[in-house]
């Protein structure tokens, strides 16, 4: 029963990736124009290189927002079965908040809360 539904989704997949890039080709529009080719159409020439370091903070300041993000997600259901799970389920969910205020704690003395 799974096969035959995983086979399914995957050639519904397949079919509907197909059928999106061929009604693209005939209808979108063509261009052979050179100068589309060019990575700006200013035609002003760049400068320097494209590829230029980013600063860690944008990295730090998203795993922050994806571990405290993560944390609301995973505390919903939690709150939906939390009578039904009895008291460990609030010990080990007080444990899961402690270990999330530890690791803020430990940004925030670290200055990867600070935008410079």
């Amino acid at each position: 029963m799974y096969f035959t539904l995983f086979v399914t989704v995957l050639v519904t997949a397949v079919f509907l990736v197909l059928a999106a890039y061929a009604i693209a080709k005939a209808i979108g529009p063509r261009s052979y124009n050179p100068v589309k080719g060019e990575p700006y159409e200013s035609g002003i020439p760049t400068r320097g290189s494209s590829w230029l370091p980013v600063h860690i903070g944008y990295y730090l300041f998203a795993i922050l927002f994806l571990m405290f993000d993560i944390e609301t997600v995973l505390l919903y259901p939690w709150a939906v079965v939390v009578q039904d799970l009895g008291p460990m389920a609030l010990a080990s969910i007080g444990f899961f908040l402690l270990v999330l205020v530890f690791g803020l704690a430990y940004a925030w003395r670290k200055g990867a809360l600070e935008w410079k």
